[in-house]
């Protein structure tokens, strides 16, 4: 008789969506409080669940890519206030001498895995960066998100609330990124488009595997649809705050990058990988609360817009060259920026151009908000949310002279471009920090030097293959 070897948890998909849903709730209940009890919940879990053999504990570095190490779970329960990791290995983090950083579980962000997906027995948890001083690491934009929300919220009762829509294109062959042909291309999996796909088109089989992974994770979708280019898919969910959606960003990614695996194609966030059609975007939209109500909302205002609403995007708007290098920082997201394609590269606002860097959606006051359109997939979600918050809100006004007409400015067409902007922005170094702004300067410059000056007609293989998203630590460590 044949023993199993293995009894590993595995919890079928509705109750992980409850699991979670109530985990997320439990998050937003504790928001500004002590951690202290929503940690000893979940080690009390823990200790109990005899199915738990791992917790992954993940984090992001400067660039937006995302870092996982499982830890097995005795391990954790004995030393999680003690976890150590190599920062020199890191890109962004620490230099070779000063190579040890600490990672410090943010308790609030805990979930269940699709055992399916992650394999049985795995919870995750993300994680916290800290310099070997104790000091929040200043190139760990999750925590300099989360303690910049708690400030808002101290100061102004502010909830800020975010949603991002973010596309992508699944294209045939596991690996396809890293094993770019620049003469053949990708190759997409899908011939559908914008309601074209049928049923049990490999797209929609593609999206309702990774649509039901997300429902399970608590993501709380609202619409699961092919988008305007072949082979193109976007999952929308319900609004968060926004280090929830943060958070978010990566799961969803990561999800759809290991289905698509599982189903032997690739789901790829390159912004841009096909010529000649629609690039992929991760439209970002915000709101703030304040006592339950929505202060971008204003019931008689111009199309609702609250006044605070027009001063934050008067504000993104006029350091729309300096930020473009953090909302679009790969050399493949200025071929997303093309006019041809429905592209958002004009630095201005609109309720109904979708050309608009920013549009002012049709609203009431509970849906009331900003869209940030000029947003790549690739974008660091945290860096992101970070920038723009502290821009909207702390940014200068921009002076304009509404009677003289002149040219709608344009955002930088090439990445070298955007780094120029970045560089010179005294703006950006007082929100950074001198340190991280050049960290990061010198990342982007790096890759920007591997690839030709102009973009051209055709993806060329370097900004693939050297793009920080793409998996392949043999080609990073070529840096």
């Amino acid at each position: 008789m044949d023993i199993p070897l293995r009894d590993f948890l595995g919890i079928p998909y509705n109750e992980l969506e409850k699991l979670n849903r109530d985990a997320k709730q439990r998050r937003i209940d504790s928001f500004g409080k002590t951690e202290t009890t929503i940690q000893k919940y979940y080690l009390d879990y823990l200790k109990k669940e005899e199915g738990i053999k791992a917790v992954t504990v993940a984090f992001t570095d400067i660039e937006g890519r995302f870092h996982m190490l499982d830890y097995n779970k005795d391990f954790i329960l004995e030393s999680h206030d003690n976890l150590t990791f190599d920062g020199s290995s890191v890109k962004g983090f620490t230099q070779v001498n000063e190579s040890d950083l600490k990672l410090k579980l943010d308790w609030n962000s805990f979930y269940w895995l699709p055992s399916d997906i992650f394999g049985p027995g795995k919870v995750i948890v993300f994680a916290e960066i800290y310099t070997r001083d104790n000091i929040l690491h200043p190139s760990d934009f999750r925590s300099r998100l989360k303690s910049y929300l708690l400030r808002l919220y101290e100061k102004e009762k502010y909830l800020v609330m975010g949603a991002n829509e973010i596309e992508g294109i699944l294209v045939e062959n596991v690996d396809a990124e890293v094993n770019f042909d620049e003469k053949e291309g990708f190759k997409l999996a899908s011939s559908g488009g914008y309601y074209h796909s049928l049923p049990m088109d490999r797209l929609r089989v593609f999206i309702d595997a990774t649509a039901e992974a997300h429902r399970a994770l608590g993501f709380e979708n609202e619409k699961d649809h092919p988008e305007v280019a072949p082979s193109q898919f976007e999952l929308n969910y319900k609004h968060s705050r926004v280090d929830i959606a943060a958070d978010q960003i990566q799961l969803y990614k990561l999800v759809a990058r290991q289905v698509a695996e599982k189903q032997g194609m690739t789901a790829t966030f390159l912004p841009k990988p096909i010529v000649g059609i629609n690039g992929s975007g991760m439209h970002t939209n915000i709101s703030i609360e304040k006592e339950g109500k929505n202060v971008f909302y204003k019931k008689n205002g111009d199309i609702h817009l609250s006044q605070l609403g027009y001063d934050f995007i008067d504000r993104i708007l006029g350091k729309a060259s300096d930020i473009s290098l953090i909302l679009n920082p790969s050399v493949n997201a200025y071929r997303r920026l093309d006019p041809h394609y429905e592209a958002p590269n004009q630095i201005k606002s609109s309720a109904v151009d979708r050309a608009a860097m920013i549009r002012i959606p049709l609203a009431n006051e509970k849906s009331s908000r900003i869209e940030v359109r000029s947003v790549a997939p690739d974008a660091n979600p945290y860096m992101l949310y970070y920038t723009l918050l502290r821009v909207g809100l702390e940014g200068p006004k921009q002076k304009i002279n509404k009677s003289v007409k002149t040219r709608t400015k344009t955002l930088p067409d090439d990445i070298n471009d955007a780094i120029k902007a970045f560089k010179r922005s005294s703006f950006m170094e007082k929100l950074l920090g001198e340190d991280t702004k050049n960290k990061y300067i010198e990342l982007k410059q790096t890759t920007a030097d591997r690839c030709p000056k102009k973009l051209g007609k055709k993806v060329k293989r370097s900004e693939v293959i050297y793009h920080h998203e793409i998996t392949n630590q043999y080609l990073w460590n070529e840096f």
